[in-house]
């Protein structure tokens, strides 16, 4: 049950971690305040429900009588520091009443001037849950009866393969904490990529001619004429063939379609992203899907319409938006 516990936090761990490093990574790039926030409120949130979580476990734990035992000093050695304290780590023979000697490590914080009276071999009083024998904590004032049963006590040393450890948490921990990672970030992508993907528009285009072809070093544009529509029957199939005997279209990273234009955006030469070729692009279905989303998408009277075509990972989502008086909504094609 504990291994579980271990497995299910590593995987929440991983999937707060992405998606906050996402959230704050995309709320920079859209200049968007609230997603920001958002991945600031995420691991907050996070520590919050972990703490109140944890609160039953502590409360048994609470419950449970610690086990107060003599203990050997078996090696010690002190960390550098910069004040009097220093960390002491110690190996000791942990010797309970009624049950076998085991060793096990602490970590203890000791000032420099009480340092020379822990030595090797000295017998002290610790600590530990019973259900937990790694964590042992010395016990600084312990009562005149283990004073006494200290100064007058011969333990014998633990063999060392008698040292106790936390129980492993295995591969499968890390396995499912990289993957929460990714999926993570992958829903935080998945949420803005329409954001993040669609071309700039903020600026007005110049009128189109009749029908042109624009092409820079990462993107290419096909412009229809204004009595002329890419939903009309067989258009895009002729605006993508015709785009595919001047350019290679093979790496494509993101194509919108418009009322009267395509745009493609090409993948950067030696990066390693998704793509896809343009020629593979479902055209013969791309208008039912506008037509659909005009009839279903509730903003008014539609406005304008744009279908964004991206290639992830793992599959290739095409989202008709469609913008109108009453704000803007999308379908997934």
């Amino acid at each position: 049950m504990a291994a579980i516990r271990t497995i299910a936090f590593g995987f929440l761990t991983g999937l707060v971690i992405g998606a906050t490093l996402c959230s704050l990574v995309v709320g920079v790039i859209l200049e968007s305040v609230p997603l920001f926030v958002a991945g600031l409120g995420i691991p907050a949130g996070y520590g919050i429900l972990v703490y109140l979580g944890g609160m039953p476990r502590r409360a048994r734990e609470a419950a449970v009588p610690p086990v107060v035992a003599l203990a050997r000093i078996e090696s010690l050695r002190a960390g550098g520091t910069e004040t009097g304290d220093l960390p002491v780590e110690f190996i000791l023979t942990v010797a309970p009443d009624g049950a076998p000697s085991h060793r096990a490590a602490m970590t203890h914080t000791v000032n420099l001037v009480d340092l020379p009276q822990y030595r090797t071999g000295d017998v002290l009083v610790v600590v530990y849950p019973p259900e937990r024998p790694w964590k042992v904590r010395l016990v600084s004032n312990p009562s005149p009866e283990w004073q006494r049963r200290a100064a007058n006590a011969v333990i014998e040393p633990a063999a060392e393969s008698a040292l106790v450890h936390p129980p492993p948490e295995g591969c499968a921990a890390g396995v499912l904490t990289l993957l929460g990672l990714l999926l993570g970030a992958g829903a935080v992508l998945g949420l803005f990529r329409v954001e993040l993907f669609a071309p700039d528009s903020s600026a007005p285009a110049p009128p189109p001619p009749a029908s042109s072809e624009v092409t820079s070093s990462g993107s290419a544009t096909v412009d229809v004429g204004p009595d002329r529509s890419l939903l009309d029957e067989g258009e895009l199939r002729r605006a993508v063939d015709g785009l595919a005997q001047s350019i290679d279209v093979s790496q494509t990273l993101t194509a919108v379609v418009q009322e009267h234009r395509l745009t493609v955006v090409f993948a950067p030469t030696g990066v390693q992203v998704p793509r896809f070729d343009l020629r593979s692009l479902p055209v013969d279905q791309i208008p039912g899907s506008v037509r659909k989303a005009l009839r279903t998408i509730d903003v008014g009277t539609p406005q304008t319409w744009q279908v964004t075509v991206v290639q992830l990972p793992t599959a290739r989502t095409i989202r008709v938006t469609v913008t109108g008086p009453n704000g803007s909504g999308s379908l997934a094609g």
